[in-house]
């Protein structure tokens, strides 16, 4: 009986896979495919633009980003408030010995109320509106006192007192000026002013 010569099973074993032919894109497609990446690709560029505006970024001592008071500046009790023009606020110490710092735009319409120091307040000159060395209201159409912004003392020995939740004035009555190491004004985080009548209050946050 022959035998089958190896080599020929072996080949004979071997199937041949069967062609497959591939249809060129057709125009139609094509065009389908490049309308597609269009719109993908500004949707992602609107995304992007939304989230640059929608997060924007602040250099410190830029308004709408952080300030360093100079402590050599810190204004006494009662005294003139020092105005920060590049952050458009006015750093000011009440009587009772309250540290604030007070957006320098009038509630009412906008205008820039000026610091009087023979009448100790706040006068707004387009429309008459007053406030108090604090903020406070005093008269005029302004529907509260002066808008304020986050302010933090940090001292020598570590530690720090902020406003940042309520914008009232820092009580710094028992420190001295040696015992500030620096003084930070956030002007990204604006705090309306109190309402008319409101009493003084500090925090010692």
């Amino acid at each position: 009986m022959a035998t089958a010569n190896p080599t020929q099973a072996r080949s004979g074993a071997v199937a041949q896979a069967p062609a497959v032919e591939v249809s060129p894109v057709s125009r139609r497609e094509f065009l389908y495919y490049i309308w597609g990446a269009s719109i993908a690709l500004m949707l992602g560029q609107v995304g992007v633009v939304i989230v640059w505006f929608a997060l924007p970024r602040f250099r410190e001592g830029e308004f709408g980003g952080v300030f360093t008071f100079p402590v050599s500046d810190l204004p006494a009790p009662g005294d003139a408030p020092v105005n920060v023009p590049a952050g458009r606020f006015h750093v000011s110490a009440s009587p009772e010995g309250g540290l604030v710092a007070l957006y320098g735009v009038c509630t009412h319409l906008g205008c820039l109320p000026k610091w009087e120091a023979v009448n100790v307040r706040f006068a707004c000159p387009c429309h008459g509106s007053q406030f108090l060395v604090d903020g406070r209201y005093i008269t005029g159409p302004a529907p509260r006192g002066l808008d304020r912004f986050p302010l933090t003392v940090v001292l020598a020995d570590g530690s720090s007192r902020t406003n940042g939740t309520d914008g009232f004035p820092i009580d710094i009555s028992d420190i001295s000026a040696d015992d500030i190491v620096e003084i930070r004004v956030d002007t990204g985080g604006r705090v309306n002013g109190p309402a008319h009548g409101a009493p003084y209050a500090s925090s010692v946050g």
